[in-house]
């Protein structure tokens, strides 16, 4: 694919996955709520240590963490791609790719939450992820 004119479209896909993490925070603050009024001790949180918080409350917790896990290095390569002027029609499939990906496996871990279909979701992101840093490394390559 050709160079994109536009090198700023690159942060389109990852304000979507920066979006879905306010998105899941929201979530979380809700989840600990309703578990707190449903009657959940409220000093877990201090430490959380005691009773284990519901699992609805739980999921919502695991889900915020895992939006500061893998996306990492999505935002990483978006970034760098940016920085090297190297963001291409490619770059921005993947970089798609991975926000797609990311969505449906929110979607998701944060409704009926079956592993394999979130497991599924997950790969597909993995290999949109990989694909992008291939592609960055590629663009370093070429500057050398």
């Amino acid at each position: 694919m050709p160079y994109a004119t536009d090198q700023t479209l690159i942060f389109l896909p990852v304000l979507l996955v920066i979006a879905l993490t306010l998105v899941a925070f929201v979530r979380l603050a809700m989840g600990r709520a309703a578990a707190v009024k449903g009657g959940h001790d409220p000093s877990y949180y201090r430490a959380h240590h005691g009773t284990p918080e519901p699992e609805s409350a739980a999921a919502g917790a695991r889900h915020w963490d895992n939006l500061f896990e893998l996306p990492t290095l999505f935002y990483a390569g978006c970034l760098t791609s940016f920085v090297l002027g190297g963001v291409t029609g490619w770059t921005l499939a993947f970089a798609w790719g991975y926000a797609a990906a990311r969505v449906v496996q929110s979607l998701v871990h944060m409704t009926y939450n079956d592993p394999a279909h979130r497991g599924l979701a997950f790969v597909v992101g993995v290999v949109f992820v990989f694909a992008l840093w291939i592609n960055v490394a590629l663009s370093i390559f070429a500057g050398l």
